[in-house]
């Protein structure tokens, strides 16, 4: 993911949760070899959220990792009251993933990994689903990349409007 504008984690109250722990078996010569893959989300409740992932040969050791690459990861989340501002449906590999703008007092209408990425952004009100795989760093990842690409409509009207008039040209309507 491209990040346009770095956000400093030190300015942030972040809060980390852990998402998922996997345990991976190398198997060697002298047996098996053990070695653990962390994910993370990381997220002030806001409107800023990253997700990371972290490997390592012990447990802690890789969730701390996970979270150092989720705070190197954040993004902003344009958010309209307790909702996000338009729907959006995204294909990222084998995860797609929609994501819909709810009433206030829907609540949060998510699942796994999803629910956690989107609780983590300070989403209170959302309708999503998961269309695809089930594989939980592909969604959070997806959701994320989903995240990162809504747009607030005022500031996309403005900017419009003064593309229009910096090129002088005249649009009439009819």
């Amino acid at each position: 993911m491209a990040l346009v504008n770095k956000i400093d984690p030190a300015e942030l109250a972040l809060t980390d949760k852990l998402i998922y722990v996997n345990r991976v078996a190398k198997v060697v010569k002298g047996g098996k070899r053990l070695s653990f893959s962390a994910l993370v989300v990381t997220g002030d409740n806001a409107g800023h959220v990253g997700v990371g992932l972290g490997k390592a040969n012990e447990v802690p050791v890789a969730i701390n990792k996970a979270g150092a690459s989720a705070r190197r990861s954040l993004i902003t989340v344009p958010l309209v009251g307790t909702t996000i501002p338009h729907e959006i449906e995204l294909k990222m590999g084998s995860a797609m993933i929609l994501l819909k703008p709810a009433a206030p007092g829907t609540g949060i209408i998510a699942g796994g990994s999803m629910r956690a990425v989107i609780e983590s952004a300070g989403i209170k009100d959302i309708l999503t689903k998961s269309l695809g795989t089930a594989n939980k760093t592909n969604v959070a990842r997806a959701t994320v990349l989903a995240l990162s690409k809504l747009r607030n409509p005022k500031e996309e009207i403005a900017k419009r409007k003064s593309t229009v008039q910096q090129s002088g040209e005249v649009v009439t309507s009819g």
